[in-house]
């Protein structure tokens, strides 16, 4: 499978309250991503917008139904729908995450764990296989954020994200506060967790809010917490320029409010830039 090369830049989530600012001007993003199961359908007004706002901007598609860790395998005619809407808009690339959403009868649309084990790990680089192959291209998956573990586990989550990139030749899409929150709810130190990362595979980085409290919870519904800008200093001057983007998919606000966190990651990322120059 053919390598994904670097793209460097910051960019946003497509969201609803936000397409007339797109279609109006300008916007100073280097790139937009969105959800790809809102758009994978014949026609309509949001599909439209994604297409002009394409003209503009580079996309990217993150789905969040692919399902990589189902044991029935895949769902053909998703994979149908979402080759019909890359080979249409073209993304920079195609992303989803490492979980699981369906059995063969039922769509939870919840990103549900896996279990850390050599038979998951199995099955799910299997299926991301055979999405590869289908789409033609490599992909990128996203480290989930967790609130529980499995007494069955055998491996700790950056061991099988390790395992399987070198398995499949897929790429990582590294949500730091995903990782902030798994860290904080088990307990884990994140410099352990990036030690044991392949940090070469990492393509895109992504940062949100979340729900503080005893368990911290991925909201996606404020803005990104002093902590997790640390964490990202830190991820970003070992991992060098990569794509990063604000999630906001919750009590959305004005796009100027989100351009100025977008404008404090590229400050981060300049920063590490020179430091590493220095």
């Amino acid at each position: 499978m053919e390598d994904i090369p670097p793209f460097y830049g910051f960019g946003l989530g497509l969201r609803r309250p936000h397409y007339a600012d797109f279609l109006e001007g300008a916007v100073p993003v280097d790139f937009v991503e969105v959800i790809s199961e809102n758009y994978m359908v014949d026609g309509g007004k949001p599909l439209r917008i994604l297409e002009s706002v394409r003209q503009e901007h580079p996309v990217i598609l993150h789905g969040v139904s692919l399902s990589v860790g189902s044991a029935q395998g895949l769902d053909a005619d998703y994979l149908v729908r979402l080759r019909r809407l890359v080979e249409r808009i073209e993304p920079l690339w195609v992303s989803d995450h490492l979980c699981w959403t369906r059995t063969s009868a039922h769509n939870s649309h919840d990103l549900l764990p896996l279990p850390l084990t050599r038979e998951a790990l199995a099955i799910v680089c299997e299926n991301i296989d055979r999405a590869q192959e289908a789409l033609g291209r490599a992909m990128l998956f996203e480290n989930p954020s967790s609130y529980l573990t499995f007494p069955e586990d055998e491996m700790p989550e950056w061991e099988f994200l390790d395992a399987m990139t070198r398995r499949t030749g897929c790429h990582l899409l590294l949500d730091v506060n995903n990782l902030y929150v798994s860290a904080r709810n088990h307990d884990f130190s994140a410099a352990d967790y990036l030690a044991g990362l392949p940090l070469d595979r990492v393509r895109q980085i992504h940062l949100a809010g979340h729900q503080p409290g005893e368990i911290i919870i991925d909201t996606h519904d404020r803005a990104v917490c002093d902590d997790v800008w640390a964490l990202y200093a830190k991820v970003i001057a070992r991992t060098g320029p990569v794509a990063t983007m604000i999630e906001r998919d919750d009590a959305i606000p004005p796009l100027a409010e989100l351009l100025h966190e977008l404008d404090r990651a590229r400050t981060i990322a300049g920063s590490c830039e020179r430091s590493a120059a220095a």
